[in-house]
């Protein structure tokens, strides 16, 4: 029963005795390895992964010292040359203090690293061209301005002319509002306006990596920093004069989080396993969608990291908050959309106008750009506007109660 429900288990299980020899080894563990669990059990672990050393396994290394491995990623080739990356927790297995063996817990990440090689690779190549030991920039990657940042509620503006404010500076910014509510589009827009326009904007969302991967992203890593680490810049290098934009910042591992402030303060990074720093020229824009004080509380940030980034502060209200805008979005939807779609429709039906108007929309502004595109692409019929049926059916549906109609009180707290 209990080798059944390790079979089952959605994480890989390798367990070997003290002399390195592969006592189990479940089903999820063969499929990470592409291997059969025929081929591994009662085999010695270097026997079937002749990548690795007595020194850089993991279960090996546990063995000796008896002491267990907090999760780590460890890159190797197995048996049949593949490329396999995971993230390994590591136990050793103790009988009246003896070490009888280890059990190893491992993620695969194999085709995430490979996906984010590739990203982190193409950028390099493309912000930056190599000339010798001189380095130019490309044209920055950011693609939005301040003009195309819609709205005349005053929350909005205010939002707006704090972003300008903070473009004529180099300092960092934190940005602040519900989900959908335009951040990265404010970043992009602060990095365009200001004197860094010519320089790479490079976004990151803190959330998108697991922990261990992350440090990498970040800073760098070097050849041999572990089993399977090559050399290569981080997104710190790579932002080199331009924005680096982290959204999601409270995400991020605390221990990361306190490495994060020791590159902002100094302007130095260090990659992963290297033995020297190196200076950086970027200015950090950050962004997250809880409210700062709600993060400091639950300790999602650090508040030495949040005073830091906090130089400049932007909150972006909700589309709640600004409901007078929906009609200017509205419109400003329907003729992007429509020159993006190929369609031509003219305007809503006064039903779909009452029910946009009403609609507590808890996605904002991104939920209501693509409820548009979505009703454009899939009307069919000739009629030149949009009715309540082109709508998609997640919303259709959705019974609108009397508290969501309300304009003056908007949510006490951000939907998320």
């Amino acid at each position: 029963m209990f080798e059944s429900i390790l079979n089952i288990l959605d994480i890989g299980i390798h367990v070997i005795n003290c002399d390195g020899t592969t006592i189990f080894y479940n089903e999820k563990m063969a499929e990470i390895d592409g291997l059969s669990r025929d081929q591994v059990i009662g085999k010695n672990v270097l026997e079937m992964y002749p990548s690795l050393t007595a020194e850089t396994s993991t279960l090996l290394s546990v063995i000796a010292s008896g002491s267990k491995l907090e999760p780590r990623v460890q890159s190797y080739t197995n048996h049949c040359g593949q490329r396999v990356t995971t993230i390994n927790q590591t136990i050793p297995l103790l009988e009246q203090g003896e070490c009888i063996g280890a059990i190893e817990m491992a993620r695969d990440i194999s085709q995430m690293v490979r996906l984010n090689e590739q990203v982190l690779d193409l950028r390099d190549q493309m912000i930056r061209k190599k000339t010798g030991n001189a380095k130019t920039h490309s044209v920055g990657s950011a693609q939005y301005e301040f003009s195309d940042l819609i709205g005349e509620h005053p929350l909005f503006l205010e939002a707006i002319t704090r972003g300008q404010k903070a473009a004529r500076t180099n300092a960092s910014v934190l940005i602040y509002g519900p989900t959908g509510s335009g951040k990265e589009l404010l970043a992009h827009s602060i990095h365009n306006a200001s004197a860094r326009r010519s320089g790479p904007f490079i976004a990151q969302n803190g959330a998108a990596m697991p922990r261990e991967l992350m440090e990498g992203i970040l800073f760098g890593t070097t050849r041999g920093a572990f089993t399977g680490s090559v050399d290569r810049a981080g997104l710190f290098e790579q932002a080199d004069g331009g924005t680096l934009f982290l959204d999601e910042i409270h995400m991020l591992d605390v221990q990361l989080q306190a490495k994060l402030l020791r590159v902002l303060q100094d302007g130095r990074v260090r990659r992963i396993g290297a033995t020297y720093e190196s200076m950086v020229d970027v200015r950090v824009l950050a962004a997250m969608n809880v409210h700062p004080e709600e993060a400091i509380n639950r300790s999602m940030i650090r508040s030495d990291l949040f005073y830091r980034l906090n130089v400049i502060s932007i909150e972006l209200p909700s589309l709640h908050s600004r409901r007078s805008d929906i009609h200017l979005l509205m419109q400003h939807f329907l003729r992007e959309l429509n020159q993006a779609c190929g369609t031509s429709i003219r305007e809503c039906s006064d039903e779909l106008r009452t029910w946009i108007e009403k609609y507590p929309w808890p996605g904002n502004v991104r939920e209501m750009r693509h409820v548009f595109e979505s009703a454009l692409l899939m009307k069919e019929s000739t009629d030149e506007r949009l009715t309540l049926e082109d709508l998609p059916p997640y919303v259709r549906h959705r019974v609108i109660t009397e508290s969501n109609d309300s304009d003056d009180q908007p949510p006490k707290r951000w939907i998320i």
